[in-house]
C-alpha cells in the first residue's frame, strides 16, 4: 500500500517543480527589466550635467528623450506583433546589447549629434526588450496575470529610481566617463536574458505544433476598439504627466527651491521609488478587486494631489511627488493586463503597441515641455500638467469585461 501512496503522490511533484522554474524566470525577467531600465534612467539622470556640459536649452533636452522614446515606441508594436506569430526567444539579449552600446556611447559622446543617436540606440534596445519579456512574465505566472505583471513592471521601475542614485554618486562627482562602468550592467543582463531565452525556447508554449487558434475576443469589435481607445487615453494622461516629474522635476526644484542638483536627484529618487511600490501593489490588487477599479482609483485619484504640487513648499512637495507616485503607477500593469484579456491571444502585440505608444507619448511630452518650459517657465509646465489626471473620467467608459465573458457563454 505504502508504494502505492508513493506514486499517488508523485505526479504533483512536476507541476510544482515547473510552477518553481516558473517563478525564478518571472523574478529574472523582472531583474533583467531593472537593469535596462536602469540604464535607460541615466540618461535623463544626467539631464543637468549635459545641459552645461553642452550648452543645450531645455527644446535640446526634450529632443533627447523624444529621440529615445520615439525609437522606443515605434518599433515596438511590429515586434510585439512579429513574435505574436514566430517568438523570438533569443532577441533579447540583443536589445541588452544595443542598450548597453548606446550608454556607451553616452558617455563617450563629443556633440549634440552624438549624444541623439546614443538616445536613439538606448531606444532600440528597449523596443525589442518589452514585448517579448513582457510575453515572458505572462507565460511564467501561473494564471496570475495582474502579479507577473506588477513583479515585472516593479524591477522597471525600481531600475528607474536607482539610475538618479547612481548619476548623483557615481556619474555626476567623476565626470560623464564614469557612466561607462554601467556597461557591466547591460553584460550582467545580457548574461541573465540568454538565459531566460534558452528556458523559453525549450517551453512547450514557444513550440508552433502546441500553439492553438487564438480565442475569440469576449466583447463585439467596436466595444473592444471603443476600450482599446479608452486605455490609450489614459496611458496619455498618465505618462504625459509622468514625465513632467521623471523628465523635468529636478529642475523644477532648483529653479524654485534652489537646492543641489544632487539634492533634486534624490528627490527624484523618492519619487521614482514610490512609482516602483505602487507598481507592484497594483497587479495583486487588481487580480482580487478587478482591474477597472485599480483604474479609476490609479488615475483619477491623483487629481487632488497633481493639484496641489504646484503650490507646495519643498517639504509638501516632496510628500506630494511620493503620493502621486504610488498612486498612478499602480495603473499600468492594471491596463495592460485588462487589454490583453480584450485581445485574448495578442499577447506581444497588445504589449508592444501599449509600450509603445507610452513611450511615444513620453517623447512627445517631453519635447513639448521642454518648449513650453523654454517660453513660459518650468513652474508653468507644472501648473498645467496638474489637470491631466482629469483625463481619468474616460475610465466610466470601459466595459465589464467580466460580465462580457458571462455574455459571450
Amino acid at each position: 500500500m505504502s508504494a502505492v501512496t508513493n506514486f499517488d503522490q508523485q505526479p504533483p511533484a512536476a507541476p510544482a517543480a515547473a510552477e518553481t522554474a516558473a517563478l525564478r524566470v518571472l523574478g529574472v525577467v523582472s531583474l533583467s527589466h531593472f537593469l535596462n531600465d536602469m540604464i535607460q534612467s541615466l540618461l535623463p539622470a544626467l539631464y543637468p550635467m549635459l545641459k552645461t556640459n553642452y550648452a543645450l536649452d531645455f527644446t535640446q533636452i526634450g529632443l533627447l528623450t523624444f529621440t529615445f522614446q520615439v525609437t522606443a515606441s515605434l518599433l515596438q508594436p511590429l515586434v510585439g506583433t512579429y513574435t505574436d506569430r514566430s517568438p523570438q526567444p533569443y532577441s533579447l539579449p540583443v536589445g541588452m546589447t544595443l542598450s548597453g552600446t548606446g550608454l556607451l556611447l553616452l558617455s563617450q559622446a563629443t556633440s549634440f549629434s552624438l549624444l541623439l543617436l546614443a538616445a536613439a540606440l538606448i531606444g532600440t534596445g528597449s523596443s525589442i526588450f518589452h514585448p517579448e519579456s513582457s510575453r515572458i512574465a505572462r507565460l511564467a505566472s501561473g494564471g496570475r496575470h495582474g502579479f507577473a505583471q506588477s513583479l515585472f513592471q516593479v524591477g522597471g521601475n525600481a531600475g528607474s529610481a536607482v539610475g538618479p542614485l547612481l548619476a548623483a554618486y557615481l556619474v555626476l562627482p567623476h565626470g560623464q566617463g564614469s557612466a561607462a562602468w554601467m556597461v557591466l550592467a547591460a553584460l550582467a543582463g545580457v548574461l541573465l536574458l540568454s538565459w531566460v531565452g534558452r528556458w523559453y525556447a525549450q517551453h512547450p508554449l514557444h513550440k508552433p505544433k502546441a500553439k492553438a487558434a487564438a480565442p475569440a475576443p469576449v466583447l463585439p469589435r467596436a466595444r473592444v476598439i471603443g476600450a482599446i481607445a479608452v486605455l490609450l487615453a489614459l496611458i496619455f494622461s498618465k505618462y504625459f504627466y509622468l514625465v513632467s516629474l521623471s523628465n523635468y522635476f529636478t529642475f523644477y526644484l532648483i529653479e524654485k527651491f534652489h537646492i543641489s542638483i544632487q539634492s533634486a536627484q534624490i528627490h527624484l529618487f523618492y519619487f521614482l521609488g514610490a512609482v516602483a511600490a505602487g507598481t507592484l501593489v497594483g497587479g495583486p490588487i487588481g487580480d482580487r478587486i478587478g482591474r477597472k477599479l485599480v483604474i479609476w482609483v490609479s488615475i483619477l485619484g491623483v487629481l487632488p494631489f497633481s493639484l496641489l504640487l504646484p503650490h507646495a513648499d519643498l517639504f509638501w512637495t516632496g510628500v506630494l511627488s511620493v503620493v502621486i507616485g504610488l498612486i498612478l503607477s499602480s495603473a499600468f500593469s492594471a491596463i495592460l493586463v485588462y487589454a490583453q484579456e480584450l485581445l485574448p491571444g495578442k499577447v506581444g502585440m497588445v504589449a508592444g503597441l501599449f509600450f509603445g505608444f507610452a513611450f511615444g507619448i513620453a517623447g512627445i511630452a517631453a519635447a513639448a515641455l521642454g518648449k513650453l518650459a523654454d517660453i513660459k517657465g518650468i513652474e508653468y509646465v507644472y501648473q498645467l500638467c496638474a489637470f491631466l489626471p482629469a483625463i481619468g473620467l474616460l475610465t466610466v467608459f470601459l466595459p465589464n469585461l467580466h460580465a462580457g465573458k458571462r455574455a459571450a457563454h
